[in-house]
């Protein structure tokens, strides 16, 4: 039975987990939110993790009711991520390893999503969607690597979203996505947007420059219920075509989102009506798992652990941010 601590800072969410033998006992986070029209800088990140990190260790230890003599092994985001806030968070996790006596394991950040959708949701061997503010790739499992189907060839889903609430100056609190996703409930009037499918992989930033440059005739034609209404339509369609073109090749009959913006209940709601019309199943989290956590790292971490996985020597206990999915063996499945 292992006891295993994750601490993922890889974006602008610092959270800390606590798992025991799949088991979550802890996952506090707290966010770094700027004011509306601006995004977050990594030194600033940075800033707000270095500060905010160790009273979240104290509260995650608390609340889980378990020693560091009794937790097996540290876990913290290796990558993918930006530079500043993943090394602030390494240090801490770094340190803490050498005053606990501790093994300590580096995990993929997209890795640690996969693993804690998988285990929450109990999805056996799905086509993964995994699309957040850094990354949106369409996974799929085989001979023991998580390879990527298809990906975006220039900005991630999460940014566009981001980006786009930033040209109506939504505010950031909680997240620039779930601001958009509640006024395009909203929304009535559907603007046609570039759609941009590329085989297997999408494209956002023409839809974003199309949005850029219009912007002020736009707001005079559509409300701002109208722009997120569309805006939403027109990305998750590109994403619903090309999991299902994934679903079709490897012969799939279930589908797992993860990431930031999995939590989205009209991306969800698209999704789960292509996987009826195939007779496939959907499986998502909520906020909970879905945003990142502490606990995806830790149980990520614990699954590698167990398989025998050790960040060792000491100097390759760093960052990275680049850090591919399918660059990491995955020797912890046996299917």
């Amino acid at each position: 039975m292992v006891i295993a601590i994750g601490l993922e800072g890889s974006a602008n969410k610092l959270g800390i987990g606590i798992i025991k033998d799949g088991q979550v006992l802890s996952n506090p986070r707290v966010t770094y939110i700027t004011p509306p029209g601006e995004g977050f800088l990594p030194s600033e990140t940075a800033r707000h993790h270095q500060a905010e990190i160790i009273n979240l260790l104290e509260k995650s230890i608390k609340e889980a009711k378990v020693r560091p003599e009794e937790i097996d092994v540290i876990c913290y985001t290796k990558g993918p991520g930006m530079g500043a806030p993943l090394v602030s968070v390494a240090v801490v996790a770094r340190t803490i390893a050498q005053l606990w006596k501790k093994p300590i394991v580096g995990v993929n950040h997209c890795i640690g999503h996969i693993e804690m959708g998988r285990h929450i949701t109990g999805a056996k061997d799905p086509t993964v969607l995994y699309v957040s503010g850094g990354n949106t790739q369409i996974i799929a499992y085989s001979q023991k690597r998580y390879r990527i189907f298809g990906e975006t060839i220039d900005i991630a889903v999460g940014n566009c979203l981001d980006r786009f609430a930033r040209i109506l100056k939504l505010s950031n609190d909680p997240s620039p996505g779930y601001n958009i996703e509640q006024l395009a409930k909203r929304g009535k009037k559907l603007l046609a947007l570039p759609y941009v499918v590329k085989g297997m992989d999408v494209s956002f930033s023409g839809l974003l420059s199309f949005i850029e440059e219009k912007a002020e005739t736009l707001k005079r034609e559509y409300t701002p219920e109208d722009l997120c209404f569309s805006l939403q339509e027109a990305v998750f369609a590109m994403l619903v075509e090309t999991t299902e073109r994934a679903m079709a090749h490897t012969g799939s009959q279930e589908v797992l989102i993860v990431g930031g913006v999995g939590c989205n209940e009209r991306l969800q709601e698209m999704m789960n009506r292509m996987c009826e019309e195939r007779q496939a199943k959907l499986f998502a989290t909520d906020e909970r798992f879905c945003i990142d956590n502490g606990a995806m790292i830790a149980q990520a971490g614990s699954e590698m652990y167990s398989a025998g996985m050790v960040t060792s020597p000491w100097e390759e206990t760093f960052c990275t941010q680049r850090y591919r999915t399918d660059e990491v063996e995955v020797v912890w499945r046996n299917d």
